[in-house]
């Protein structure tokens, strides 16, 4: 019997041995962890079940190391300010890139360009995007005095008649005042001078002003832009209208404007104002999702996903949004690669393609790969700023939970351990809402909406540190989960 299981240790440590010998033989530019795990027969170990958190905890640890490599490159070594280069570079040359235009098929190019000059594995995927057209618009106060308004049309906005619309002006401050002034509403061009409570909140009076004042009646709508903070800015942004409902002309005004306006009203006095919107909408354009990977070396039909989307508004540079994070998505990719390391499953790095629209892109992205839904380890998008990072954002599993809780430890050295629920993204939210784990970046982002669709949305808004401490934070979180010996718990 001893023989026998003598035999039985020596046949297995071959295989062990042969199985090292054929991966060290073929590149693989492991971590220890991973080669551990293949040489004690666990690195074929793919299931899902829940493992205590006594043996995730010193796996998980055993990156230390590794990650501290990843943060001084980022933050202090070669990679010092390249995301940030990267972007100045990208938004210096291309500019702004709405759905549907020139600009947005040659930041595509660009992107697939310098990825695949970078050394990364790179491929464009097909997709059918919306394609509206800002023309040129004005408007101007006749009364009580004249005054130019700044605007921005809203996105899938109808235009005017040539000549323009103009009409009296009712202003309300809420869709409950709306509906109680309902018989004042035909005929008006209505103005919306609500608060801004909180971007979510507050943003449905752009994505539905447009068709709450057409069902009682009015011409047109001008909206506060959804801004806590205003220097005579115009924001812009989607709005959706409502079926079975009259397609008016609808554009965002400025804080002062709107706050103007109403005051006037206060007072009594008639309010005249002229609109002039050469909106249109094109048949669908084709475009692509511009996908970058570095293949697992094990499972690499298993996939951890970053992203950000390499479209824009039609103003500024798009730096912030979301250039920002489609550019740490790419960092991610060049800091592992630069330090020679290829995790068990695949790296992918995904800049979608009309987010900006809901998230045309990624849906259309989802739907081709939800075949493959199991192999999907973990979703991650960045679409809220690249400010100074404050906690990674996290859905998934209570199992998966307390895996991530080991994770951001190893971001101590940037002092980002802090895991917060709720995983956020357009992008991404299709992949979570079907059961995958997500990951979303916290930072910073008192700013955010200050810039956010307007022409201040440029790179002076950027921090070149900044950046280097979200890809620090972006690559470390990617790779770890990407190589640890089990895939996240659903």
């Amino acid at each position: 019997m001893d023989d026998m299981m003598a035999q039985e240790h020596r046949l297995s440590f071959l295989l062990s041995l042969i199985m090292f010998i054929s991966i060290v033989s073929n590149g693989c530019d492991c971590h220890p962890q991973s080669l551990w795990s293949i040489s004690s027969g666990t690195g074929a170990k793919t299931s899902n079940d829940t493992r205590k958190a006594s043996d995730i905890a010193p796996e998980v640890a055993s990156y230390s190391d590794v990650a501290k490599q990843i943060i001084d490159l980022a933050v202090f070594g070669a990679a010092r300010n390249r995301s940030y280069r990267r972007l100045a570079d990208f938004t210096d040359t291309i500019g702004n890139r709405v759905s549907g235009s020139q600009n947005l098929e040659m930041a595509i190019k660009y992107m697939h360009k310098a990825m695949t000059q970078d050394g990364l594995d790179v491929h464009l995927e097909p997709v059918k995007i919306p394609h509206w057209v800002r023309g040129q618009e004005s408007a101007e106060m006749i009364l009580p005095r004249a005054k130019s308004l700044a605007i921005l049309g809203l996105g899938s906005s109808v235009g005017t008649p040539p000549e323009g619309i103009q009409a009296q002006v009712l202003v309300v401050q809420s869709f409950d005042e709306l509906k109680q002034r309902a018989s004042e509403a035909t005929g008006k061009i209505v103005v919306f001078n609500q608060p801004f409570v909180s971007y979510g909140e507050t943003v449905a009076y752009r994505a539905f002003g447009a068709s709450e004042a057409a069902k009682l009646g009015a011409v047109a709508t001008l909206i506060r832009s959804i801004t806590p903070f205003s220097i005579n800015s115009p924001h812009t942004g989607w709005q959706d209208y409502q079926d079975g409902v009259k397609h008016i002309p609808t554009a965002c005004i400025t804080v002062e404007d709107a706050e103007l306006m109403w005051r006037i009203a206060q007072r009594g006095q008639a309010i005249i104002v002229k609109l002039i919107m050469g909106a249109k909408t094109l048949p669908d354009a084709d475009s692509f999702n511009t996908v970058a990977e570095i293949r697992g070396w094990q499972h690499p039909e298993q996939v951890v996903l970053l992203s950000g989307h390499l479209d824009s508004w039609d103003v500024g540079q798009g730096a912030m949004d979301d250039g920002g994070g489609a550019m740490i998505s790419w960092e991610a990719l060049s800091l592992i690669k630069d330090l020679g390391l290829r995790p068990r499953r695949t790296l992918r790095t995904v800049l979608w393609t009309a987010e900006e629209q809901g998230g045309v892109g990624a849906q259309q992205y989802f739907n081709l790969h939800k075949v493959n839904l199991s192999n999907f380890d973990l979703v991650m998008e960045s679409d809220l700023g690249t400010f100074t990072p404050v906690a990674l954002q996290f859905t998934g599993s209570d199992a998966a939970w307390k895996v991530m809780e080991e994770v951001v430890k190893l971001l101590a050295p940037i002092n980002t351990t802090k895991l917060e629920m709720h995983g956020e993204g357009t992008d991404i939210s299709p992949w979570m809402q079907a059961g995958i784990p997500g990951a979303s970046l916290h930072v910073a982002d008192s700013r955010y909406f200050w810039f956010h669709h307007s022409e201040g949305d440029t790179m002076t808004v950027q921090n070149p540190r900044d950046m280097d401490l979200c890809s620090a934070l972006w690559a470390v979180v990617a790779y770890v989960v990407a190589d640890l010996e089990d895939m996240l718990p659903r």
